[in-house]
């Protein structure tokens, strides 16, 4: 008589099964441009992604993540996709985040006057602590400026809405919105407006330096497909091209950004270090998110509609009645239907949808079921969208659930909303890589619905779509009827 062998499952330190990761990379070249294509033209991201959850029955798996080849020397990555395994991604004791902002690879340093900026450094790194200290410096020291700079960005915004719609019928709000966010931020920060010290078109400058950094991201439909995976997605843009730009960009900064500069000096940095951080945290991080982030709360607004339009006026108009008619920090902070509006908007929408990661050592990655084995140096991605809309977590997760975050167990969901590169429920610190000006994210985006509901009962918007953002198109605007 023998005895039946008998296997020991490999368990995770959580109990759960440990298995091979699905997935594979192909062959050199080839597969990562056919990934490539997939990504951004035959399948697009939802369905590149969905369709290799179904094909693997995971959620976690190898692929090749475009741009690459020729501008990422190795496109290779292992994909988390649910929101328990993408939080491997916000622990920065277990990744390294060393030049990883935009992935599988590295905009051109000339960019930046040749310095790494601190979204591209790791926290090992000694420089991380000494800028992510100026950038907290710079917030501290500014932030009872963002409500009226805000509110005199905006308020000429929807007075040219007003006033197009009254001459001319719909109007697009997205270029609006790009020159005054771009306004209202360096005149939030630094107390002056770039389009005053620079012209009209300074926003556009901005845009266009982002651009030459981010091309390999994006598809703008406007060549032939095969010219434009060419431009865009296989080699860098030459970097000469902006420096105009940057250079109009870098003078404004250096005569407006005088007092941060004085203290960066002060903290043992190069005054040019501290400039192109500080050009960088402002353009890319603050800028660009509030750039995509905006027109996202006008879309999830519009296609809301009436009966949300009229619990959020109610509730705006009552608190400031309450502050003796004023808007305030504390007032957005009693307003519980616009908190919950905005974290939505930041669930269904991140303004960042990719997260990348080195594993620092050999790591086990949990998702809700299943673990799997990463080993050191290898890269991992998530995809954000698929990550905070997880059904595991959220119920009826792929819908926009407006009041989601009111009350007592809504606020027990924040820690799955992790646009910032962290938990909402976590804060930012020189230890980790969450965005440090999360909470001004966020209090722009309650600014924004409280200006819509001061100065309208309701409106509506055609929704359309752009590179980076939603195309958003104001059609009709019901103005306030009370105070």
């Amino acid at each position: 008589m023998t005895t039946p062998k008998t296997t020991t499952e490999e368990l995770s330190p959580s109990g759960l099964p440990v298995k091979p990761i699905p997935g594979s990379y192909g062959l050199p070249f080839f597969s990562s441009l056919r990934s490539r294509l997939d990504f951004y033209y035959f399948q697009g991201h939802h369905l590149f992604f969905s369709s290799r959850i179904s094909r693997y029955s995971s959620t976690v798996f190898r692929v090749n993540m475009p741009p690459g080849p020729f501008l990422a020397s190795n496109p290779r990555v292992v994909a988390v996709l649910d929101a328990h395994s993408f939080r491997i991604l916000l622990d920065s004791s277990k990744v390294d985040k060393s030049d990883t902002l935009t992935g599988t690879y590295l905009p051109s340093l000339s960019l930046y006057a040749g310095f790494r900026p601190l979204a591209y450094l790791d926290t090992s790194e000694p420089r991380h602590t000494t800028l992510k200290n100026l950038i907290f410096a710079l917030l501290a020291s500014r932030k009872s400026h963002f409500v009226s700079s805000f509110r005199d960005s905006f308020s000429s915004l929807f007075d040219k809405v007003d006033s197009g719609l009254a001459s001319s019928g719909p109007v697009q709000v997205n270029e609006l919105n790009e020159s005054a966010s771009f306004d209202f931020m360096c005149e939030a920060f630094f107390g002056a407006k770039p389009s005053s010290a620079i012209g009209p078109n300074a926003h556009k400058m901005a845009l266009k330096w982002l651009f030459f950094q981010l091309h390999p991201l994006v598809t703008v439909n406007v060549l032939p497909k095969f010219l434009e995976d060419l431009l865009l997605h296989t080699i860098h843009l030459p970097a000469f091209l902006v420096a105009s730009d940057y250079k109009a960009l870098t003078a404004f900064f250096s005569q407006s950004a005088t007092q941060i500069l004085d203290q960066a000096q002060e903290m043992g940095l190069s005054r040019d270090e501290a400039l192109h951080n500080i050009i960088f945290a402002t353009i890319f991080n603050a800028y660009g998110g509030v750039k995509i982030f905006l027109p996202v709360i006008f879309k999830w607004l519009a296609i809301a509609g009436p009966n949300l339009h009229a619990r959020l006026a109610r509730e705006v108009r009552s608190v400031v009645r309450s502050d003796n008619g004023s808007l305030t920090p504390a007032g957005l902070d009693r307003m519980d239907l616009v908190k919950s509006v905005v974290w939505e908007s930041l669930r269904m929408d991140p303004p960042v949808e990719y997260q990348y990661g080195r594993a620092r050592s050999d790591l086990v990655i949990e998702s809700h079921d299943v673990a799997f084995r990463v080993k050191k140096g290898e890269m991992i991605f998530g995809y954000q969208p698929f990550a905070t809309r997880d059904e595991r977590v959220f119920v009826n997760g792929q819908e926009f659930v407006a009041d989601r975050f009111v009350g007592k167990e809504g606020k027990k969901l924040l820690r799955y909303v992790v646009w910032s590169n962290g938990a909402e429920t976590d804060e930012p610190s020189v230890t980790n890589k969450q965005c440090p000006g999360k909470d001004m994210v966020v209090t722009v985006g309650r600014l924004l619905v409280a200006e819509i509901f001061l100065r309208y009962d309701t409106f509506t918007a055609d929704v359309g779509v752009l590179p980076l953002e939603p195309k958003i198109t104001i059609t009709s605007v019901n103005k306030a009827t009370d105070g």
